[in-house]
């Protein structure tokens, strides 16, 4: 039981290091993305995602379907769950296709039941685009996670 408080308190420690301080970006919406269940493989994870961005001002909402993979220590099995980011750009243009791109970052979670999980990523269109502080990540299951994360969104019908 140490063992699993310590990795999760390294995976948490990790994941705050990760998210950059910038000075010249702004809150300008939120990602929230529905995922399929999750098996870890020991050394990763795979998950598809179906997300909707709500932007703040003025309030519309882009559809994007993605894929995210982990890879680092990943053991145990999670139900389909949800994922939520503060979304930071720096200037307010937000069109349909602007969260489309790769993103990169740490992640971390934990789950023995209800889950909790966090993952700061920063990517998009020409690297312009941060989820973070950090994601909400819910879901139910058995599953201990920390290492990289690489997410990617594209448009609805495609990845």
């Amino acid at each position: 039981m140490r063992m699993i408080r310590y990795m999760s308190i390294g995976a948490f420690a990790l994941v705050c290091a990760a998210s950059p301080a910038r000075a010249d970006a702004f809150r300008v919406g939120r990602l929230l993305c529905f995922s399929t269940p999750r098996v870890g493989l020991v050394l990763g994870s795979a998950q598809s995602l179906r997300c909707v961005f709500y932007s703040g001002r003025p309030p519309r909402q882009y559809v994007y379907e993605g894929f995210i993979r982990r890879v680092g220590l990943d053991l145990g099995v999670t139900s389909a769950g949800t994922l939520s980011w503060a979304v930071f750009a720096r200037n307010s243009r937000i069109g349909p296709a602007t969260l489309r791109g790769s993103y990169v970052g740490a992640s971390g979670n934990i789950a023995l039941g209800p889950s909790l999980g966090a993952n700061v990523l920063i990517g998009g269109s020409r690297r312009s685009i941060m989820l973070q502080p950090l994601s909400i990540e819910r879901a139910i299951g058995i599953n201990l996670a920390a290492g990289v994360t690489n997410l990617r969104l594209g448009p609805r019908g495609r990845r």
